[in-house]
């Protein structure tokens, strides 16, 4: 048995007899090997993905972060082949959430393959969800 603990968890949609990857939860060792291994590269952040992320920041016990739970869900699925999509527990991976400077949740960072890094705070609709995927993202 393996020293490390990695817990990988992936929440799976059926839509239309085919199985779609929709959320991942990131340990901090999968975040190493999915998106900036930064124990590696300390000042400088280089993406690993090769889609568009999307990290959702939150705690089991969050009332927003719960609204925001079954949005992320249906946006992973409408773009599924598109971005990645992937939920950080801010109680068991507290590392990745001060790598962010996560100071509320839900807090949502997009990572594009090309340009800068966004954050927000708070829970977001759907509609605005998509228009921010659309702009930053894609």
């Amino acid at each position: 048995m393996c020293d490390e603990k990695i817990e990988f968890i992936i929440i799976t949609t059926i839509l239309n007899n085919r199985e779609i990857m929709a959320i991942v939860h990131l340990t901090k060792a999968q975040f190493l090997k999915r998106i900036a291994d930064y124990e590696k590269n300390p000042d400088s952040f280089e993406f690993l993905g090769d889609k568009p992320a999307l990290i959702d920041f939150y705690a089991s016990w969050c009332g927003p972060c719960k609204m925001l739970a079954p949005v992320l869900e249906e946006v992973a699925a409408e773009y599924d082949n598109r971005i990645d999509v992937y939920k950080v527990d801010v109680e068991q991976e507290e590392e990745l959430a001060s790598l962010f400077s996560v100071r509320s949740i839900p807090t949502l960072v997009f990572i594009p393959l090309n340009g800068q890094i966004r954050v927000t705070q708070g829970a977001v609709g759907k509609p605005q969800l998509k228009e921010v995927i659309e702009k930053i993202l894609l």
